[in-house]
């Protein structure tokens, strides 16, 4: 689909999310784009997220139940360097009770940490990038971003390319949920 096809289609799924209000409890969106898959032990979901943040160009938007990857968070680092906007949203439960490196590594380069503190568990697994497009990516599944998830733990990860509409819909409830989380200037934290 040309350029300026796919992001009127873009805007034409988000001006129907917006037009239900934010209330509205499920939105349907049309399938488009690709799908990739990966299933830890057996396949490389780290892989994976490493390549969509690797190719975002504009912005990568984070929310992670346990992030202790220095990996991932060292391919947010670069990203943070070369222009990208980053920002991560974590659990302030499973990731303030000890010293977390990778997420001090964040704080250290200037990306902005935020805690999410009005929840139970905020356990989303969820990166967003370049929602505007082009190559708008959203990376989702039951894969955390930490060393278990890869090497110890069964699970899964979805890479899903190309719907803008659809990574517009998760960055607005990424946002939602920024807006009620606490920004985080140093580690150790406690609330």
């Amino acid at each position: 689909m040309p350029d300026p096809v796919r992001r009127a289609a873009c805007l034409l799924g988000i001006l129907a999310m917006l037009a239900a209000g934010p209330a509205a409890a499920n939105a349907e969106l049309p399938a488009q784009g690709t799908v990739e898959l990966a299933f830890s032990p057996w396949s490389d979901p780290e892989g994976a997220v490493l390549r969509v943040i690797a190719a975002a160009r504009e912005s990568v938007h984070v929310q992670a139940y346990a992030f202790t990857s220095r990996r991932i968070a060292n391919a947010l680092v670069e990203a943070h360097r070369r222009g990208v906007r980053v920002a991560v949203l974590a659990d302030a439960e499973m990731n303030s009770r000890k010293a977390n490196r990778a997420l001090a590594s964040l704080l250290a380069a200037g990306v902005p940490l935020a805690f999410e503190t009005a929840y139970a568990a905020a356990h989303n697994k969820v990166l967003i990038a370049d929602p505007d497009g082009p190559g708008c990516a959203v990376v989702t599944g039951s894969y955390n971003f930490t060393w278990s998830a890869k090497n110890r733990n069964a699970e899964n990860l979805l890479v899903l390319r190309d719907n803008c509409a659809l990574a517009q819909a998760y960055l607005e409830n990424w946002e939602r949920h920024r807006a009620e989380a606490t920004p985080i200037t140093a580690l150790p934290w406690k609330p």
